[in-house]
Formats: structure tokens, sequence, C-alpha cells
């Protein structure tokens, strides 16, 4: 390396070529994807001067031309910038999130973030964030605005008005016994799953389940079979338990089982959403569930069935799900009332095969102990009144007349590169994509600027990114969509100017 760099020039190019970062992205992603992250987590500090190009290029053996995209990402996103006949430059105030460093006592030692840690830290990033007060247009929320409050205040007081002391003592990790009765039932008529209700896990959403049944099952390297795309949440869980993850793509039927020379080890974990894949909605075949039970037979694997919509993407259908094909008991499954009712109330379940059950009752025990037991048993007359039913059938009837207007509004108003996809199954986001050398990320960050939400369909691959917006429809009411979705169809089309003035593309 040149003496004459700077040290931080030195350390940046140095820990670059060292990791081998995101293999699977295109080289200016990876080396653009790298800065970002040690941007925002502060080790390249605000107004730090970054490589030149030449340099950048000339280390790491690559052309000029892919320095320079690398950095244009960085700019589009507004992570860096530079003026003529200067250094690319980190922002200032850009790192708002992140614990400032003054905070930290520098004459203080402190024992090593652990591996597994420093792992979760490194992957945080993945996750879509849950923290914007914006509804417009975050996927993965129902229409809020039609939840009944007013029934579940009155059960609520109710609960609160017969309660007895005793009922205030800790309560069983598992989940309060009435609730998972009824849930047994709910199931059976809902998804045609038969289960014994001690089988069932009350936790505080999907993300829990995934973090349990990782803790449960993965030890770092082994291997696990994982849809691509997927959620980033589900990616993001099981990087940080440092699996082995095969990306197995997606075709008309569903999941493609991996090939014996693509699999290198026996997955224990297979994670599928097959009432609708996440976020292209296809739906997995019969015969595909079939075989795929069969694969996993074979290798001795688990199957997390990920059923996150399935009130919506099945509502009317007599469609299996994976569980209640199985006769090995070999298939956790998961479902969730966050996506359905409202994501504050912090309710989900799994049904998990007896073998994992005391396993994962005792790792809850030694983490997040129980679910609020008042929300349980509300929640438990919510379903015994008949009033979820009803529920459902709203959210249904308004989020298909929302989309409507949502959809014929971005055929009209956004730039014919933005095409929205035809899902095949129903479900509350539409899947938005583009085919143009520009990332999602920077439109992601505009639209956060305007108090705008949309999911990024990059963050979603394992490998093999592809470009397109993730745009939740049903929590917005009618006289705000067309508002809302004209300050974002601007935003949009202004920087695909900029990108074909850039670029010279028609």
């Amino acid at each position: 390396m040149h003496t004459s760099l700077d040290l931080l020039t030195r350390k940046i190019l140095g820990e670059l070529v060292l990791n081998a970062y995101r293999r699977d992205l295109s080289l200016y992603l990876r080396i653009s994807e790298y800065l970002k992250n040690k941007i925002l987590q502060r080790e390249i500090p605000e107004g730090a001067s970054l490589p030149s190009t030449r340099v950048l290029a000339e280390y790491l053996k690559v052309s000029r031309s892919t320095a320079i995209k690398a950095y244009d990402i960085l700019l589009l996103e507004g992570l860096i910038e530079v003026r003529h006949g200067a250094r690319y430059r980190v922002k200032k105030n850009m790192q708002d999130d992140v614990l400032p460093d003054h905070k930290v006592p520098a004459d203080v030692t402190y024992p090593e973030i652990s591996e597994k840690g420093r792992a979760f830290k490194e992957n945080v990033h993945l996750i879509n964030t849950t923290s914007e007060e914006a509804i417009a247009f975050r996927p993965g929320l129902p229409p809020l605005d039609i939840f009944p409050v007013n029934q579940w205040k009155k059960l609520s007081n109710y609960y609160w008005r017969t309660i007895k002391a005793s009922s205030l003592s800790y309560s069983n990790s598992s989940g309060v016994e009435v609730l998972k009765r009824n849930l047994a039932g709910y199931l059976n008529m809902m998804r045609g799953i038969r289960c014994d209700y001690e089988q069932i896990i009350i936790v505080s959403g999907s993300l829990q389940s995934l973090y349990l049944l990782g803790n449960a099952l993965m030890d770092r390297g082994d291997t696990m079979v994982m849809e691509n795309p997927t959620f980033p949440n589900v990616h993001s869980i099981f990087r940080s338990l440092e699996a082995n993850i095969i990306a197995a793509s997606i075709d008309r039927e569903g999941i493609c089982i991996p090939q014996a020379d693509e699999v290198s080890a026996r997955p224990k974990l297979i994670h599928i959403t097959p009432s609708g894949h996440y976020p292209t909605g296809v739906k997995m075949s019969p015969q595909r569930k079939s075989d795929l039970l069969r694969w996993a037979s074979e290798n001795g694997s688990i199957i997390i069935e990920n059923d996150y919509e399935h009130e919506i993407s099945n509502w009317g259908l007599k469609d299996p799900s994976v569980f209640s094909m199985d006769t090995e008991q070999r298939t956790v499954y998961l479902g969730t009332f966050n996506r359905l009712l409202h994501p504050s109330i912090r309710l989900g379940y799994m049904v998990v095969p007896y073998y994992l059950l005391d396993t994962i009752k005792a790792l809850q025990n030694h983490s997040h102990r129980f679910v609020s037991p008042s929300n349980q048993v509300v929640m438990n007359q919510f379903i015994e009144k008949n009033y979820l039913y009803h529920h459902i059938k709203n959210v249904i009837e308004v989020a298909e007349e929302r989309k409507a207007l949502f959809s014929g509004i971005v055929r009209n108003e956004f730039h014919p590169s933005f095409q929205l996809a035809d899902s095949p199954a129903r479900s509350l986001h539409l899947l938005g994509n583009f085919e143009l050398p520009v990332s999602d990320q920077p439109l992601i960050r505009r639209f956060k600027e305007r108090h705008l939400i949309a999911h990024a369909y990059s963050k979603c691959f394992i490998s093999g990114q592809q470009n397109g917006l993730i745009l939740g429809y049903a929590a917005v009411r009618k006289p705000l969509i067309p508002k809302k979705l004209s300050e974002m169809a601007s935003i949009y089309n202004k920087m695909i100017k900029e990108v074909t003035d850039r670029t010279g593309l028609p």
C-alpha cells in the first residue's frame, strides 16, 4: 500500500480487501455497501475524506468506473458529498441513530463484544425498521383506522374490572391456556391445522419466533435453506446466528428444492412462506409442498412455515398448509395478529413439534418470559365473540378498495419504468419493479425525507440482487392515497430524470 496515504485511507482499503464482504453482490455494490455500513456505524467518522476513485481502483485492481459507481450510490443515498476538485467526504449529521462516540468513555476498558453480538450489530441494517411515525406506504400494516377499538376497549375494561390479585403474578411462558385452546380451534377452522393446544407457544411476533427457533437449533456454520428473495428480517436473524445459508430461488410453484450439488451439508432448517411468498406473492403448489416435505424428511430437516398473512391470502380458499400435510411432525407453523389487527398489539404464535417444546420454553423463560396475560385474555374474548372473524372480512373489503385506487394512480402518475407486479396471492402490500441502473436505497432515503415509507426490494435478496419498492397501501385512508402517492411519484420521476440525464439512457 502507498506509504503516502493517510491512516484512515489505509485502514479503509486494508479492511475492504481483507473482508470477503457480500460476495453475492456486484463488486461496486459490495464496495458501496461496505462503506455505507462503516459510515452508519461511525467507523468512518463524519467529515472524513474517502480514498480517491483513482486510489480505490488502483488498490482493489478494479476499473475506475467501478469505483465511481460505488461512490455514485453513496452520493445518491446522501451519505457522502464531493466538491469540484476535492475528495469525497462523509456528510455530517447522517449518524443520528448511532450511539455518539463522545458518550463512550475513551479511557475506560470494557470486555470485548462477543462474536454473536458483533454479528447482530453488523447485520442490523438488513432489518426494515419499525420506528418510523409515517404510515404511507409502509408494508405490513393492515387498515388501522377500521380496527374495532371500542370492542377491544370494552373487553379490556371487563378484564381489569374482574381480575383477581392472584392473576397479577407470573404467567406461563408458553401462553395463557384459554387462549391456546381457542387458537387450536381457530387454526383448525381457518387453516385445517390439527394440533394439541400444548404445542402452541404465544410470542410477541414472528421475529421472536424465529429468534427462538434459531437459537434452539442452529450452531455456528450449520446449514439452512431460505427462499431468495425473502423477508430481510429472516435473513438478518440467521445471518447473525452465522448460519450457512443456502439461497433457494422461486418459480411459479414456489421454492425450488436445492439439488444435491448445491447443498454441502444436510440443512437443519428450511424457511418458507408458502401461502404468499414474500414479497412476490407466489403461492406454493400442493405438489411442491409434498416434494418439500419428502426432501426435508430425507435430510432430517425442520420446516418453518411462516404464514404471515394467512387470513388474508387464504380467505375463501382451500389451500392446505404444509403443517397439515406433514405426517412426521417436522413443521413449525408461525402466525401473527400484528399484521392483521395492528403492530402494537404484539401477539403472535407458533405451533411447535413436541420434540422442540421443552427447548423453546426454556429459551423463552431465559429471555422474554411471557407475553402480557391481559392482551392474551382479551384476544381470547375477541376470538370467542366472533369479533375477529368480522374484522377479517372488513380488512379484506377495505384493503381491496384501497388497492384498486392505489394501483390506478401508480399507472397514471409514475414513470413507465415503474411497474406493479401482478401478485398471485391476496396481500396487504404490492411490489413495484424497475429495471434501471439505480439502487432502490436512494429512493427510500428521499421518500423518508418527505415522511413517505417504502421498503427496498434489494434488501430481500441473499444473492442476485434486484431493485424495486415494496409498498403497503392498506393502512392509508382513501382520501390521502392520491396526495401521498403523487408526492412519491414526483420523487421517483425526478430521480429517474437525474439518472437518465447522467447516463444518457432513454
